[in-house]
């Protein structure tokens, strides 16, 4: 058994006590550790600080309120450890500790929010991480927010922003949190690496999250940028799929020779960008003027440099 194993084993044992476990329950509860009292000791040692570390709240309680004398024991208070019931269905939960299992998350922080997402797993869980993700100094606490419907006040980009977060994502290499900004009176998107120090949680259950949302928004959205409305023209052959990808209420023309104009939401130009390159020649970007020149010079740049031909 290696060491990841025994620490969701400990956890599970020290959630699921009433009242505080010795270290004597715990070796016989837990398995794993090696033979041996003194070994036993330093593995348990080493152990309780790495959950600690994780920010799992491994409390030192007396065995007996009564008899002091019987020493101290170990739980992990469940008010403590758990977010708040994120309203997840089964299927979602399932692939909410899928994801615990197989992803790491690089960073302290990263660890804790992946440690708290919560529920108990029917089945052991595939042993070692399969992938990698950059963490963040900010993800646990953004989570938090989310789930518990809490406001974040924040600094960003030289100014104070407040924001209902609706959801959080992963993209391009960069965690986004995405909500209603009070001071813009819109949806935002922010990047949690942008924050400067760390957000202020208001009140839970402050606000109520926009209806019909609950999907991950689309790639040219995720960004922090300066938000425009890009109109796209696609040809005929390939109306049906932008349609497809970008939503029946986005097209705002439709010609006769079977052609579709299309508008979306630009946050992020480089998803933008890939966007429209994805059809190829059958696909023009009208305007606004200013995207439209940006697209013509990005395009020019990458020919000159002989990365397309």
């Amino acid at each position: 058994m290696n060491r990841l194993e025994r620490l969701i084993n400990l956890v599970a044992a020290l959630l699921d006590a009433n009242v505080p476990l010795g270290r004597d329950d715990l070796r016989f509860r837990v398995p794993g550790y090696p033979d041996g009292e003194e070994a036993f000791r330093r593995a348990f040692e080493r152990d309780k600080e790495a959950l600690r570390s994780m920010g799992i709240p491994v409390s030192v309680e007396p065995l007996s309120q009564a008899t002091p004398e019987a020493g101290m024991g170990y739980r992990i208070p469940r008010e403590q450890y758990y977010l708040r019931d994120p309203g997840l269905a089964a299927d979602e939960l399932a692939a909410l500790h899928l994801a615990a299992a197989t992803v790491r998350l690089e960073g302290t922080a990263g660890d804790e929010a992946m440690w708290k997402l919560g529920g108990a797993l029917d089945q052991p869980a595939p042993a070692g991480a399969i992938a990698a993700l950059p963490g963040s100094e900010h993800l646990a606490d953004v989570f938090e927010a989310v789930t518990a419907r809490c406001p974040l006040t924040f600094a960003y980009r030289g100014a104070t922003r407040t924001v209902d977060p609706w959801r959080i994502a992963f993209r391009n290499g960069h965690w986004y949190m995405n909500g209603f900004d009070h001071e813009r009176n819109e949806e935002r998107s922010f990047r949690l690496d942008r924050f400067d120090g760390a957000p202020e949680m208001g009140s839970p259950g402050s606000f109520e999250r926009a209806q019909g949302r609950s999907g991950p928004r689309p790639p040219w959205e995720m960004g922090d940028e300066e938000e425009v409305s890009a109109e796209i023209l696609v040809d005929a052959p390939q109306a049906g799929q932008v349609i497809a990808e970008v939503g029946e209420e986005a097209v705002r023309e439709r010609r006769d020779d079977g052609s579709v104009v299309v508008a979306v939401r630009v946050t992020n130009r480089d998803a933008f960008r890939t966007l429209v390159l994805g059809f190829l020649d059958h696909a023009e970007v009208l305007g606004p003027d200013e995207l439209r020149a940006d697209m013509v010079s990005w395009l020019e740049a990458m020919a000159a440099s002989g990365t397309v031909t």
